[in-house]
Formats: structure tokens, sequence, C-alpha cells
């Protein structure tokens, strides 16, 4: 028998109102005991909430929710109190002295409802994303994955693989028999399958939104790079001085410009000579930073810009710098509305479209697999090998949402979300 949990499931306190969820087979045990009896299924009931020793803690809303038909699958008891801390801690301590009850790990109410078919791992992926959400397009492509979008193209996708499999199960059970044989449009929809499986696979996978576009400042000691950083960030996040090699690491801060989740990277001034042990270190992580980064903007010579970057004349303030690229400065805020209208341009082309939906890397690496094991069909020969590729292709299918996962994987997945979900 699974344990019966409980946390509060709502924002820290003090606030408005404070949810204390309840999951497990002592569920309605626990709030009848607290709460004088069980409310009708699904009916809010104002009540007075006791503990063991009947003394009054609380008036709250107090709901009940019969298995399996809830949220975790399990029986589901919710008390909405007063979200004052004293009021939440009273209501934990009462639940801790009732025996059978523990406090729930992180995710674990989001785990139960996975364990018991109420939502499969990409909608699990998908709340991850939309419970860390901190942008408005963060916020709409979780959206599409948490609601099912993903799980059902998926389901969809395998339906097909299922279909084709009959076809050539029909044809290998009948052999001996003239008229049986594949559909005409049997290769043709083998084909539409694959080219919409790889097409979603090709679509930038979702962690660029969840973890933001890498924009790397970068260019020799002194270009202005700290300077447009803490513009960028309306922050004094840099040290700026007009000493050469004052920043000798990486300095990142996560930004949204424009809805747009940037990770903003300040760099150390790269140069040839002069600089020492601890700075060289500082050179050589910018260099990384510039070969890894999405979007670079380069603050140095024209005749030195990296592959791919913006050149970018961070001193236009000054006067008599190289003027080549935009021209922007951090002093007197000339160019900036320019310039972040550019990252967000370049960032939103880099991201993946949040009206349709897209992979993670475990997702797209199934969904990959699957892909693969479709070409391979080929029915011009050996029909056995071509079911068992069908097969392959269904299991892929199943990987990516979850149906067969090992437990290290969920253990990752679910230790993102808080205690209470």
């Amino acid at each position: 028998m699974a344990d019966t949990i409980y946390a509060l499931s709502s924002g820290a306190p003090p606030a408005g109102i404070g949810v204390i969820r309840i999951s497990g087979p002592r569920a309605g045990e626990a709030l009848s005991r607290m709460a004088g009896g069980l409310p009708p299924a699904r009916s809010p009931r104002l009540r007075i909430v006791r503990n063991g020793e009947g003394e009054a803690l609380d008036q709250a809303l107090v709901m009940w929710f019969e298995g399996p038909n809830t949220a975790t699958g399990d029986d589901l008891a919710e008390i909405h109190c007063h979200g004052g801390r004293a009021v939440v801690a009273a209501l934990l301590a009462a639940l801790s002295s009732i025996d059978g009850l523990r406090e729930a790990e992180p995710g674990e109410f989001t785990r139960r409802a996975f364990s018991n078919g109420r939502i499969d791992l990409a909608e699990a992926e998908g709340l991850a994303d939309l419970l860390s959400a901190e942008t408005e397009l963060q916020r709409r492509g979780a959206l599409l994955a948490a609601g099912g979008n993903l799980s059902r193209q998926i389901e969809g996708w395998r339906d097909r693989v299922l279909g084709l499999a009959a076809s050539i199960e029909a044809v290998i059970d009948f052999a001996d028999e003239d008229d049986v044989s594949l559909p005409a449009s049997f290769s043709r929809e083998l084909d539409e399958l694959i080219g919409e499986i790889r097409a979603t696979s090709q679509r930038p996978a979702t962690e660029r939104l969840r973890d933001g576009i890498r924009v790397v400042l970068a260019g020799p000691p002194n270009a202005g790079k700290s300077s447009l950083f803490n513009a960028l960030l309306s922050d004094d996040a840099a040290i700026v001085t007009s000493e050469a090699g004052t920043t000798r690491d990486v300095l990142e801060r996560p930004v949204s410009i424009g809805g747009v989740p940037l990770v903003l990277v300040d760099t150390a001034g790269m140069r040839d000579s002069g600089a020492g042990a601890i700075e060289e270190m500082g050179i050589e992580r910018a260099r990384k930073e510039v070969a890894n980064g999405h979007i670079v903007l380069w603050l140095g010579a024209p005749d030195e810009l990296p592959f791919g970057a913006i050149q970018i004349s961070a001193k236009s303030d000054l006067g008599g710098g190289q003027s080549e690229g935009l021209e922007v400065s951090a002093v007197t805020g000339f160019g900036l509305s320019e310039l972040t209208d550019m990252l967000v341009e370049k960032a939103r082309e880099i991201l993946p479209p949040v009206d349709q939906i897209a992979f993670n890397r475990r997702q797209r690496e199934w969904a990959q697999t699957a892909a693969q094991s479709l070409e391979a069909v080929d029915t011009h020969s050996d029909l056995l090998i071509a079911a068992e590729n069908l097969r392959a292709a269904r299991r892929a299918l199943d990987r990516l949402v979850g149906r067969d996962s090992t437990e290290e994987m969920l253990d990752a997945l679910f230790g993102r979300f808080c205690i209470g979900k």
C-alpha cells in the first residue's frame, strides 16, 4: 500500500490562503479526524479544523476527492486555510502526528500522477517547465506540453505506426492467399509519418526556451564589455574600471528583454600578450563562451570578428573609435534600444516556436530513433524485418512519453519540482 503524503502546495507563507494537500489511502481518514467528518465529494465545506487534542487550529475550507479520478490518481484531500505561518505550521504539525502520514518529497504528488497514469512523461516535463517559467514565451511554450498537445501528437504517430504494422502483419499471416497485399497508400503514409517526425525533431530544442539564449559579450580589454553588460541588465553586476584585465572570469546573468529569456555573458578581455596566469585562464574561458554562445556581440576590431558574431562599437560617446557595426553607448544610452530590439529579433529566430510542439533533448533522441526505424522499413524485402522495424518505432515513441522509463531518469525529472507539487 502506498504511503499517504501531505505538504503545503501553495506558496510559502505568509499568504492570503494556504493550500495543504493530502494524497494516499489514509487521506480521507486524516481529513475526517481533523474536520469532524468528510464533506461531500468535490464540494467545499467550511469547517473548524482541529488537532489530535481537539484544539481548534483554523476555520478553513476542506475538500474531498475520491480516487482514481483525482490529480494524483489516489484519494485526495485539501485544506484551504488562512496563509499565516503559525496557522500553516500548526496544521502541518497536526498531520505529522497522524499514524501512516508523512511529508511529501519534492515532486512526489506529480510523480504519483505519472505512476497512476493521470499524466505521461511528456506532460510531466512540460509541467516542470511551466512551474519554472519566468517569461511569457516560456509559459506559452511549456503550456503546450503540460496541456497534453505533445502527448496527443505522439499518440497520433503511434496509432499510425500500429496501422502500418497491422497491414504488414496481415500480409504475413495470409501470405498464401493471393488477394492479400499491402494497401496502395502504404508507402505514402510511411513517408508522410517519417516527414512529420523529422520536421518536429529539427525544431530548436525546448531547453533553449527554458534556459535562455546565451548572449556573449566579447572583445579585447577595455572595449566596454562590462559597461554594456551592466547597461543591458540595468544593474552594476560587473566591476568597471580603466584597468585592463579587470574581468578575469565569466560573469553571467539571466534577463528578460521583450518577454524573451536571455542569459547575458560578460567575458575577460582577449589579448595575445601581457596577461598573467589567472587572466589567461579567463581568456581561455572567454574563447569557449564565444564558440558556444547563441549570439556573440564582438566589441573588438572588425578584422578580428569571430564567425557569425555581431560587430558592436560600444563607446560611441567618446568618438574617435572604430565605427563599424552597431554604435551604442552604455553611458548615454545611445543605440541601446536598437541593440535590444536586434537581440530580441535574433533570439526569437533561435527559440522554438511557442505555438507549435517541440522536443527537449531526451524526446528528440527517441523521436529520431523512431524515424530511423521507420526509414529502415523495406516492403520489397523481408516483411518480418519490416514488421520488427515498425515495432522498434513504436517502442521508441513509447519511451518518448515514458511508458518504459528508468528510475534514475524519473528521479532527475521529479527532483526539479518543489515540495507540494
